[in-house]
């Protein structure tokens, strides 16, 4: 598979970085939730690393499948919804953590299940951005930014490899 011309590769050390700054910016106004809802599959890295950073012990899913082929965003399907007791109160107590806000179409879902609660993202797109209180790094909404539990180690051209005199 090639890399798209704006590709943003994250390493396991920046995104534990990039994750514990999220953390940081979310500190002040911990008292304010009791539990954690991550979307899954990305969202469940950050949720831990902010779970523990937080003192936040509850953690719950909510599984929504929109890149079915790691290449385009297909139609959003709900495998698996947020657990009664979280819904109470429009979800006031509540975080909701994913790894990045992309077209905001998952957050949206996310957000009309749980419209009070707070939701923070450690990457956010432009398109994505409105639907998101807090996150960490903007990227433009044509960057794929590859995550590293989808990457192995192999070699990477230099960028001036790609420019043209």
């Amino acid at each position: 598979m090639s890399l798209p011309e704006k590709a943003f590769p994250v390493s396991w050390d920046q995104f534990h970085r990039d994750a514990r700054a999220l953390s940081w910016r979310l500190s002040s106004q911990k008292d304010e939730w009791n539990a954690i809802v991550c979307i899954t599959r990305g969202g469940l890295v950050p949720a831990a690393i902010i779970s523990r950073e937080l003192g936040i012990r509850v953690i719950e899913t909510v599984c929504i499948a929109s890149y079915h082929d790691y290449v385009d965003q297909g139609e959003l399907k709900v495998l698996k919804e947020i657990s009664p007791e979280l819904l109470k109160d429009d979800g006031k107590q509540v975080l909701i953590i994913d790894d990045l806000t992309d077209t905001g179409k998952t957050a949206s879902i996310t957000r009309a299940m749980i419209p009070k609660a707070h939701f923070a993202t450690v990457y956010a797109k432009p398109k994505g951005r409105p639907m998101i209180d807090t996150f960490v790094t903007e990227v433009s909404q044509d960057t794929w930014i590859y995550f590293p539990w989808d990457m192995g180690f192999s070699y990477q051209k230099p960028i001036a490899d790609d420019q043209t005199a």
